[in-house]
């Protein structure tokens, strides 16, 4: 490489840094890829109640997200690994054989790939080579619509990237020269790529913390306004938003495709007895959510920490179903909305895939609810549940006001349930019921 090209390589390295992106980020739609899940063994092995079948499905799922051609997806038993490639010897000479093959440009890697085992299983194969967590980033980072997105996306990917830049530069030398501690160019540019990142994150993080205060305060307006806040949560493809557009005639993203709808939507619900409610249709977890993207993320899922009432929607006639409602109570937990005391409701989605002795089975369960996002079915019950839920401690009182105080009069019929009205001594007299949640915001007003 010439001065001049090196020079080049180095500004335009430079721009891809301070843009957000690697020259390593872009993967082709439609490009033929392979994927491959290491199965481990023993305390590397995979989490309790998933098969190394069902993990492959999903890390499949997660590709054809993007668009990849998928061409084979692959098993591949580990007892442990290799600190160099990952995969062993033989394993990986069989996969260049399948990439040559199917003309293979990509391998998905459904494990957290070290700079060092990708480069050198990008020699060794001949393809570019992607882990779980590049994949899960690039996902998000072609659904996120708005700024906000945009921001988290990126400030996920550049503190995943910051760690991985040893890996870049090799047409410089990586050997230190001279006296003392002073490094040689490669290094020397390396911690001028790192400090470019440090000060792109530092300002993405500013920019995020605006967006979380701003969405403090539109909490804070909510519950002065005051309305109870439903959030919709569950695992990726459970049915979030066909249940969200159903409930509330919105008409939100919805397609049988892992992570259809990142950016967090709200629509007014209205409930039985209680007037409107917010409903928040919400990001989907996923098993081994990227450490990056939850803390990225936190301040679209402080709505969830803040919500009235959780709905755990779960796809209840996927095989792993169980195994997904564990994934998200631990993202769920993480968040502390578990500790918090937030009531959580557990809604059984996709009834309409059941058979009838799986129906049975689930009938028989007072403590679930059993729907239909696609057909409506259960849908009715799901929204007195909510309305329930709600309204749980609520108690008869009566509540004393001026027959000029129309607005608390018309707060009270739209948002509790008023049993009798009647006018005694020049004042009016209210005999209402409602919940803990109803009374505080009534309170507040």
């Amino acid at each position: 490489m010439t001065d001049v090209e090196g020079a080049r390589a180095l500004e335009g390295r430079r721009n891809r840094i301070l843009r957000g992106f690697d020259s390593d980020r872009g993967t082709s739609f439609g490009a033929p890829a392979i994927v491959v899940h290491p199965a481990f063994r023993g305390r590397q092995a995979s989490p309790a109640g998933r098969s190394p079948e069902a993990r492959l499905a999903e890390i499949a799922g997660l590709a054809a997200a993007i668009r990849l051609d998928i061409r084979e997806a692959l098993v591949v038993p580990l007892r442990a690994a290799s600190p160099g490639l990952l995969l062993g010897k033989g394993q990986v000479e069989r996969l260049a054989t399948l990439v040559g093959l199917h003309g293979a440009e990509v391998v998905v890697i459904d494990a957290r790939v070290t700079p060092v085992q990708q480069k050198n299983l990008e020699e060794a194969l001949g393809a570019k080579v992607i882990d779980r967590t590049t994949l899960i980033l690039e996902i998000f980072g072609e659904r996120a619509a708005t700024a906000e997105g945009r921001l988290q996306v990126e400030l996920a990917h550049l503190e995943y990237q910051a760690g991985r830049l040893v890996r870049t530069w090799t047409h410089l030398e990586r050997q230190r020269g001279g006296f003392g501690f002073l490094g040689g160019p490669g290094e020397t540019q390396i911690e001028a790529d790192r400090r470019l990142l440090r000060d792109r994150i530092a300002r993405i993080r500013r920019e995020l913390e605006e967006v979380r205060r701003t969405r403090g305060l539109h909490r804070a307006r909510r519950k002065k306004a005051p309305v109870p806040v439903v959030a919709l949560v569950g695992y990726t493809n459970a049915g979030k938003s066909t249940l969200f557009n159903r409930l509330t005639g919105a008409s939100v993203l919805a397609e049988d495709l892992l992570f259809a709808t990142l950016d967090p939507t709200m629509r007014r619900l209205r409930l039985p007895g209680l007037g409107e409610a917010v409903l928040s249709d919400t990001v989907g977890f996923v098993s081994d959510l990227p450490t990056e993207l939850v803390a990225a993320f936190r301040a679209t899922l402080e709505e969830v920490t803040e919500a009235d009432l959780v709905v755990h929607v779960r796809d209840v006639a996927h095989p792993e179903s169980e195994a997904q409602a564990d994934d998200v109570r631990a993202v769920l937990r993480s968040l502390g909305v578990l500790d918090g005391g937030t009531p959580l409701l557990e809604v059984l989605n996709k009834a309409d895939l059941l058979d009838e002795a799986a129906r049975s089975a689930l009938a028989g369960r007072p403590d679930r609810l059993l729907v239909s996002a696609t057909t409506g079915e259960g849908v009715d019950r799901l929204v007195a549940a909510v309305a329930a839920a709600l309204a749980s401690g609520a108690r008869t009182e009566t509540i004393r006001l001026h027959p000029s105080d129309g607005r608390r009069r018309a707060w009270l019929h739209a948002h509790a349930e008023v049993l009798a009205e009647a006018e005694a001594d020049g004042m009016l007299e209210l005999s209402v019921r409602m919940g803990e949640g109803a009374r505080a915001r009534y309170r507040a007003l």
